[in-house]
């Protein structure tokens, strides 16, 4: 198991040329740390764990690692399925202006169109996720201020990367100070 920032993760989901609507996602707060986990999946793709927390507002850190090479029958009912309440997505930025005004224009006319016609939620969200070219996205379980049991069960689940994990990130969180409080 490889240990790895959790950004040069996101960055290979992105390069991935896996069909982006596939993947599913489980996230929460962390057992009574800082932070918060993440396990997101596809089925051809494989199984993810991230551990971050915001060092700032403007800088969220972490790490995370591959669990699973593929969502298996075993961990298919860990995560939700479309009916779920929540979306998640992962977005690359635009190449350069051009490949910026292209998704701006793709976004203008998929907007205008759903606003011209009765629409559903969720067709929504996958025209505006198509138009802006993400490579991950689809349904997601997510508690603000808690963790769905889910979460729980996956964690229990791959229990060894939890623990590594817990520690790579318990040690961002050291060297950066912010488990410690001011007045």
């Amino acid at each position: 198991m490889r240990v790895r920032d959790w950004d040069d993760i996101l960055a290979d989901v992105a390069s991935d040329s896996t069909d982006p609507d596939g993947w599913r996602a489980v996230a929460g707060s962390r057992r009574g740390d800082l932070g918060e986990d993440l396990y997101f999946g596809h089925p051809s793709v494989g199984l993810y764990h991230l551990k971050t927390y915001a060092k700032n507002p403007r800088d969220l850190r972490g790490v995370g690692t591959r669990v699973a090479r593929k969502v298996d029958d075993e961990l298919d009912p860990l995560l939700p399925d479309a009916e779920s309440d929540g979306r998640f997505a992962v977005r690359s930025a635009p190449e350069d202006e051009d490949h910026a005004e292209e998704m701006a224009t793709r976004l203008t006319e998929t907007l205008r169109v759903h606003a011209e016609a009765p629409t559903d939620p969720d067709h929504l969200f996958e025209d505006v996720m198509e138009a802006v070219e993400s490579p991950a996205f689809g349904p997601m379980e997510y508690e603000f201020d808690g963790r769905p049991d889910e979460l729980d069960e996956l964690s229990d689940t791959f229990e060894d990367a939890e623990e590594l994990l817990t520690s790579e990130l318990d040690d961002l969180i050291d060297e950066d100070d912010v488990d410690r409080g001011f007045h």
